[in-house]
């Protein structure tokens, strides 16, 4: 079975930075596509960011790209989301979620393309 560990949130003020972390156990991570989503309270869960098994392919929403960096290390078992430039509006708790497929070049961005996820870390940006 595997587990999901999400990290690194918190309370930032605009324009500050966080790095979140995502630690997989359980399973063969190197070779699944990850993405992180995030929901904010009233309203749906959103894709934010996404990477292939390699971490040759990269997605993002169009409103954090440029601030935003997904990354992995497959010898950690470990995805990041660097998070630069943050905005009150980014505020939500923050999901990884592996990929149901393996080796998929392009990762998808909907939800239901995902097997796993972690339990949440929140990310509060005060204005």
């Amino acid at each position: 079975q595997v587990q999901l560990v999400e990290s690194g949130g918190g309370l930032v003020q605009d324009g500050g930075s966080l790095r979140l972390s995502c630690v997989a156990s359980g399973g063969t991570f190197s070779r699944y596509g990850m993405g992180w989503f995030r929901q904010a309270p009233g309203k749906e869960r959103e894709f934010v960011a996404a990477i292939s098994w390699s971490g040759g392919s990269t997605d993002y929403r169009d409103s954090v790209k440029g601030r935003f960096t997904i990354s992995r290390d497959n010898a950690k078992n470990t995805v990041y989301l660097q998070m630069n430039s943050l905005k009150p509006e980014d505020t939500a708790v923050y999901y990884c979620a592996q990929d149901r497929a393996t080796r998929r070049m392009v990762v998808p961005g909907t939800g239901n393309q995902y097997d796993y996820w972690g339990q949440g870390t929140q990310v509060t940006v005060s204005s």
